[in-house]
Order: C-alpha cells, then sequence, then structure tokens
C-alpha cells in the first residue's frame, strides 16, 4: 500500500467527521440494544432500538445531502484504477503509476458494502416500525403478507450480522499503525490528503 507521508491538510471536515461519529454510536446502540437481550440481558430494548434507528435514519439522509450538493458523489465512484490497484496488490506489485485519489480501491469498497448494509438495514427497519406502537402510530401488522414479513426480517437480521462483523473490521483497520493517520483524521480533521498516491 501507498505510504501516507505526513498529515498535509484536512481530510475530513467538521460536519462528516460529525456524521461519522453520531452513526458509529447509533451502530453500537442499535448493535447493542438488538444482540444483548439475546445472549441474555433483559431490558427494555425496543424503545432505545427504535428511536436510535431514526436518529441513524437522519443522519443518513444529512450525509447524502452533503455527499450530493456539497462532495459530489465522485470520489467514492469506482475507476479503473481501482481495479488494477486491487490486482497489483493481490499480486503484490507496486502500485506506482496509478492516478492519485483522496480514497483508495479497500477504502471504496469498504464503504459501498457499509452503505448497502446499512441502508438495507435501516430500510427493513423501518418498514418494522409498522409492527409496534410508537408514539406516532400504532401497530398495523397487517401492512405486509405474512411471507414478505419473514423476507424483511431475514434481511434485517443478515443486515445486523454483518454490520457487526463490519465494525470489528473497521476498528481493526483503524488501529493498525500504516492507518492510524485516518483514525486522526476522523478526530481532528487533519490528515492524508490522497489515500493513493501516483
Amino acid at each position: 500500500m501507498s505510504d501516507f507521508g505526513e498529515a498535509s491538510g484536512v481530510r475530513h471536515q467538521f460536519s462528516d467527521r460529525l456524521f461519522h461519529w453520531v452513526m458509529a454510536a447509533c451502530i453500537f446502540l442499535l448493535g447493542g440494544t438488538a444482540f444483548l437481550p439475546i445472549i441474555g440481558y433483559k431490558f427494555d430494548w425496543l424503545p432505545i432500538h427504535w428511536w436510535t434507528g431514526m436518529v441513524l435514519v437522519a443522519a443518513i439522509l444529512f450525509h447524502l445531502y452533503r455527499v450530493f450538493a456539497v462532495h459530489g458523489i465522485g470520489r467514492m465512484l469506482p475507476v479503473a484504477d481501482d481495479v488494477r490497484e486491487t490486482v497489483q496488490v493481490a499480486l503484490n506489485r507496486s502500485t506506482e503509476g496509478l492516478q492519485p485519489a483522496k480514497y483508495d480501491a479497500f477504502q471504496k469498497s469498504y464503504h459501498w458494502t457499509a452503505a448497502i448494509t446499512v441502508l438495507a438495514t435501516v430500510v427493513t427497519g423501518v418498514i418494522m416500525l409498522a409492527k409496534i406502537d410508537t408514539t406516532f402510530w400504532k401497530r398495523d401488522p397487517s401492512l405486509l403478507p405474512e411471507p414478505v414479513w419473514g423476507v424483511i426480517y431475514v434481511i434485517h437480521g443478515l443486515g445486523a450480522m454483518l454490520l457487526l462483523f463490519l465494525v470489528i473490521l473497521h476498528i481493526y483497520f483503524s488501529l493498525i499503525p500504516s492507518h492510524r493517520t485516518y483514525l486522526t483524521s476522523m478526530i481532528l480533521g487533519h490528515g492524508p490528503e490522497l489515500a493513493r498516491k501516483d
């Protein structure tokens, strides 16, 4: 992988760091309220779970606004050099000659995997709100037929399990020495402007 060099500028603006940490807090709370009752810790988890889910929905909408209205989606879209980088790293070859990029192929792959997983889990979670009484509406489980509810529950559960794995992976990679500058940039903002250098 590339040598990241010295921290040279603002890698993540405050609004983007705020989104990241709000989303992280939501994912931990949602995971805790989902999995702790399963392993025997009994508490009134449902209100915490769905309120946290609503905060996550608001954070995602904020992030989507920033992506499309402020940053543009271009930096996160896969390009041909991402494929070349993946192949060259897999073959243990130099990545010299590739176009510089703020995010390398592996960061983009992780982001898209996490984004699709979070969206699938959130969308199914919002649909599942029809089955509980909330502050805003009464439950209506007849909204969908039982087989469809089954599919929604399976997608939601699989999404939660995959998110658990992705969180562990994310924490691991943020703590290894060669990626420590990315962790610092997500806390302080300053860090390597380019993950893939030419």
